[in-house]
This record gives structure tokens, C-alpha cells and sequence, in this order.
């Protein structure tokens, strides 16, 4: 699922980049970000002393369940949300205090297919949010041309926005994100109304930009598998603190216990079930004919044989064991206190 030839190499370029001088320095520092919304007992501490460092050319993922502080901290590193406390520097410059230095660096696409302007081309789009740059047409024409080649947009460069499809305005959308050849750029649910096709072919022009042009992407998404094929690296937020900040890989690892399917034949009576749960966490009962399954999650490569004698024990015989490692998905589950299926709200 995950791209580990592409992390290999970003993690292989990050290191070469990690010398004195400009490029050193890091694409966003944060420190102590702090954002409360009113006051006393209603406040509510959306953002809470938040340390973030993010290096030139990675993906970074940011995730969270709703209300953990992910759009609070993403506008306060655009600039578009005044923190109450901390610093934010992007480029090596304070976000707060040259908000239009930052400008330079940064795009974000943070609406969907509406931070475009349907009633303009494709192209014109493109055109006017370099303008916005202040890059001239001239400057820019080969960027864009790479850009509509690159989403399959080329064939709509000449027609407004308003009559293309909801996936090809979410194209449109991030292409006009990258149409000033920012070094920065922030995207929220980039592959939100795309087709399987078009978001396969969006993770691979996201992978390229960092690969090759050395963009630094800040990605929000709830599809697990659009983070885990794009992003280095997964900071997971929960009430407005960081809880979790390291490679996919090595997040995935730290949670690698191992989950088994067992089937076994015959009913298992309600003390063997009790015994499992109590020693093995064995949950997930069905019975199909006469065979029983259930899941088990150990820790331990050996515990797999203590659940085989309780099974014996029991004078159950075995019919099938599979095991499946975990996903980006289960350790957010895991991470956050919800791999029990808790409300998210």
C-alpha cells in the first residue's frame, strides 16, 4: 500500500540536504503554538503548545479526529488564524510578523474545487493566481502547460471551470495551488471527489513534486491510504496536542503486533471464550455451521502457541489461522483511543 521506494529516497535526499546554509533551514519551525476560542469555562483550547518542525522536500501528514485542532493549526501556519501564543516560521520567516514575505512561499488549497473561479478557463484560472504572485503569463506558461499535462487537463485549458466535472474542478483546484511554483504548499482533501483513476494519478504527481522539485507538501486527509502512499512523515493531532510525529514506516512498527484470524471447529464454550479474552483479547465472535471464529492480537510471535493449548485444552481442533499486519488506519485508531469504534465528533 505505502510507497516505500519513494519515502526511501525522500528520507536518502533529506539527509543530503541537512548541511549548513540556506537550505538548512527548515520549509516550517513552529514553537508553542496556542490557540484558545473564548472565555472561562467556555474556553476552549483548540491548539495547545504545539512544536513542529518540518524539513525542505518532505510530505507531511496531519491528522486527527474532527475537533482535534487540524484546520486551527494549518491557518495559523498560513498566517490566516492569529495564534495566542508561539511562533511560526515558514522559510525561516515569521509568518505573523511578514505575513506577505510568507505569502511568496506558501499555496494551500483548503476549500475543495471552491478556491477557484468557475466562470474563468482552466488556464485563466492558472494565469491569475500567478498574477497574484505577481509572475507575468509569459513567465509562467511552461509551469502551466507541465501542470495541465500533468492532471490530464490539458484538453480543458480553454473551457471555464463552471462546466467541467466535480473531480476535474478538484484538479483545477490543485493545479492553481502549484501555479506560482511555490516551495510550500498545504492541501486539504486534495482527493476528496476524485475517481480511483484521477487519485491514483494525483498521489503520483504529489510524490514527484517532492521528489524531484523538492516541494514541501502539508497534506490533511481522512483517506488513510492517500497518507500512507504520499506522506513521509504523520503528525496526529488529538485536543489540540501533537500525540504522535514520526515516519509511516516507523509508526506502523511500533504498533506491529500481530493480528490473527483463528477458526477452530465446534462451539467454544463460554469459560474457553472468557479464558481467550481475558489472556489474548479475543473479541469478534461469529459462528458459521459449525465452525467458530475470533480474533486475537498479540505482542508476542510466542503467545500465537499459548492460544493453540488453550484451544487443545478445550478439545478444539483448529481449522485456519490468518494474520494480516496492521495499516496507518489501525495505529490512528490505536493512537487516538478509538480502535473501539468510538464517535469521532
Amino acid at each position: 500500500m505505502s510507497t516505500n521506494a519513494s519515502h526511501e529516497r525522500r528520507r536518502e535526499g533529506t539527509a543530503a540536504a541537512d548541511t549548513d546554509g540556506p537550505e538548512s533551514t527548515p520549509a516550517i519551525a513552529v514553537e508553542g503554538l496556542t490557540k484558545v476560542y473564548g472565555d472561562g469555562e467556555d474556553a476552549v483550547r483548540a491548539v495547545d503548545a504545539v512544536d513542529l518542525t518540518i524539513e525542505r522536500g518532505t510530505t507531511v501528514g496531519i491528522l486527527g479526529p474532527n475537533g482535534a485542532g487540524k484546520t486551527t493549526t494549518i491557518k495559523s501556519l498560513l498566517g490566516l488564524v492569529l495564534p495566542d501564543a508561539g511562533t511560526v516560521e515558514i522559510a525561516g520567516i515569521d509568518a505573523h510578523e511578514q505575513p506577505r514575505a510568507v505569502y511568496r512561499h506558501v499555496g494551500a488549497m483548503l476549500e475543495g474545487a471552491r478556491n477557484v473561479y468557475w466562470k474563468l478557463t482552466v488556464r485563466e484560472n492558472l494565469e491569475f493566481f500567478a498574477a497574484l504572485g505577481g509572475q507575468s503569463v509569459a513567465g509562467t506558461r511552461d509551469r502551466h502547460d507541465r501542470l495541465l499535462d500533468a492532471f490530464d487537463l490539458a484538453g480543458k485549458a480553454d473551457q471555464p471551470v463552471n462546466g467541467l466535472s466535480r473531480g476535474q474542478k478538484q484538479k483545477v483546484s490543485l493545479a492553481c495551488t502549484l501555479a506560482r511554483g511555490t516551495d510550500v504548499v498545504f492541501l486539504d482533501e486534495p482527493t476528496l471527489g476524485l475517481d480511483v483513476e484521477a487519485s491514483l494519478e494525483l498521489r503520483r504527481e504529489l510524490r514527484r513534486l517532492a521528489d524531484e522539485e523538492d516541494i514541501t507538501i502539508v497534506l490533511s486527509s481522512h483517506d488513510m491510504d492517500v497518507v500512507e502512499d504520499i506522506c513521509d512523515r504523520v503528525v496526529i493531532l488529538s485536543e489540540g496536542s501533537v500525540i504522535a510525529d514520526d515516519s509511516v514506516d516507523d509508526l506502523v512498527q511500533v504498533f506491529e503486533t500481530q493480528a490473527y484470524r483463528v477458526t477452530v471447529e465446534g462451539t467454544v464454550s463460554g469459560s474457553t471464550r472468557s479464558r481467550l479474552h481475558r489472556e489474548f483479547d479475543a473479541g469478534d465472535w461469529t459462528e458459521t455451521g459449525d465452525r467458530t471464529g475470533f480474533d486475537v492480537t498479540l505482542t508476542d510471535g510466542d503467545a500465537l502457541y499459548d492460544v493453540l493449548d488453550v484451544l487443545r485444552d478445550a478439545g478444539l481442533s483448529l481449522v485456519d489461522i490468518d494474520g494480516h499486519d496492521p495499516d496507518l488506519e489501525e495505529v490512528f485508531l490505536e493512537v487516538t483511543g478509538r480502535a473501539d469504534g468510538g464517535d469521532e465528533s
